[in-house]
């Protein structure tokens, strides 16, 4: 989990919108109705797959797809988060969105689960890949374990761990943490002008979000469009 102190909270959304790298097991021939093993057993049969089989499954899993998000999840239907409609018993069929499922690696199986390793883009669920390979190879599946172990450039081996953290344990600087964005070194004027949220010039293209360094620091993030950068997060007072 990434934890963001201060004004840096402001930078969650540049983070969220990352690629995520996850480690995931499935149980095969058992589904739910969360996709999870949280939920109530719905179905599914267990037989033998072969590895032609799991390859072929994986394979079509991966690239573009039309992924339907679990019934259990945060996505808004009518103006209610569809779990809250789900826990009331109404049924939920929300539709398909496309997202990016950039690798599944296989790293282990048995007869009724199956490890794998997935690079996604944002807003992609892993329970409904679990879902979606049990669907595959005809036995029904679900998610039973689930780590994240990497999100943009941030990687969980190199996190430090809840027992040795403490107040004097260096934190990322922002900038660090907005290395895949856009960049634009500031002037002493410009940067000036960014802490009173006024627009400075940008010789760049246009594009939703960049990151406005002086001398190395991050001082906010700025929205470039017509040939400026328009603050949207500032994250340093005015002197």
């Amino acid at each position: 989990m990434v934890v963001l102190l201060d004004r840096a909270t402001r930078l969650a959304r540049f983070l969220a919108e990352n690629d995520k790298t996850y480690l995931a097991t499935a149980r095969l021939g058992v589904s739910t109705d969360t996709d999870d093993l949280t939920g109530t057993v719905t179905g599914g049969v267990l037989r033998d797959v072969t590895d032609a089989e799991m390859r072929s499954a994986f394979a079509a899993l991966t690239g573009t797809v039309h992924q339907r998000p679990p019934a259990y999840s945060a996505k808004h239907v009518s103006g209610r988060r569809s779990y809250q409609l789900a826990r009331r018993g109404e049924a939920v069929e929300l539709p398909a969105v496309e997202v990016q499922i950039h690798e599944l690696v296989l790293l282990d199986r048995t007869a009724d689960s199956v490890t794998f390793r997935a690079r996604v883009s944002s807003g992609t669920y892993i329970r409904a890949i679990a879902r979606d390979l049990g669907t595959a190879l005809g036995t029904g599946g679900h998610l039973t374990m689930l780590r994240r172990e990497r999100i943009g450039d941030l990687d969980v081996a190199n996190a430090v761990p809840l027992d040795r953290l403490s107040s004097t344990t260096p934190p990322l600087l922002a900038a660090e943490l907005l290395r895949h964005l856009p960049a634009a070194g500031l002037s002493a004027s410009a940067a000036d002008d960014v802490r009173h949220g006024r627009s400075v010039p940008w010789d760049g293209g246009p594009t939703p979000a960049v990151a406005m360094l002086a001398e190395g620091r991050l001082i906010g993030v700025g929205e470039a469009t017509g040939g400026v950068l328009q603050p949207s997060v500032v994250l340093e007072d005015p002197a």
